[in-house]
């Protein structure tokens, strides 16, 4: 057996929430490409504030694998290197929610664009080192791409001027 089969199935609660998690982008995306442009500035104030939530999620998975020291016997360097990046989709998001403030709903999609595609990019570094296991990386890269659509149609759309109405 594989040190990847030792990590065991994927409960399938965990990819009936991560789908059900998919529904306030989707719902908030369509929402502000959809409805009159009174409504829009607070549908894309949601998402903004959702894919912030969410990219934080996505690092405090990998601040527990680092706490529960996950796989076993991993070097303290690379437990220490684990638990300083699983911060950073945290920083990531709140400087998106503080570009939004700032500089509007383009530049803060913009920059979650960025981490929701390296946040799995990493995690699959880390897959090819043992580190995540295989069956979390098919749920991720399957939900990522969802909310990756999402917010990139919302982001073209924003910057094309146009409504989908």
């Amino acid at each position: 057996m594989s040190e990847h089969d030792a990590w065991g199935k994927l409960p399938g609660l965990a990819v009936v929430i991560g789908i059900a998690g998919l529904i306030p982008f989707i719902v908030l995306g369509l929402a502000s490409v959809t409805l009159d442009d009174a409504k829009v500035a607070t549908m894309l104030a949601g998402l903004i504030a959702y894919g912030a939530v969410i990219l934080s999620f996505v690092g405090a998975v990998h601040w527990g694998f680092a706490l529960a020291g996950i796989p076993r016997n991993i070097p303290l360097k690379l437990t220490r290197l684990r638990l300083v990046l699983s911060v950073v989709p945290s920083l990531v998001g709140w400087a998106a929610v503080l570009l939004s403030i700032v500089f509007g709903a383009e530049a803060a999609l913009g920059l979650l664009v960025a981490g929701f595609v390296a946040a799995p990019v990493l995690e699959q570094q880390g897959y090819n080192r043992g580190l995540t296991p295989p069956r979390y990386m098919w749920l991720r890269w399957g939900l990522t791409i969802v909310v990756l659509a999402v917010l990139v149609t919302v982001l073209t759309v924003r910057l094309i001027g146009a409504k989908l109405r």
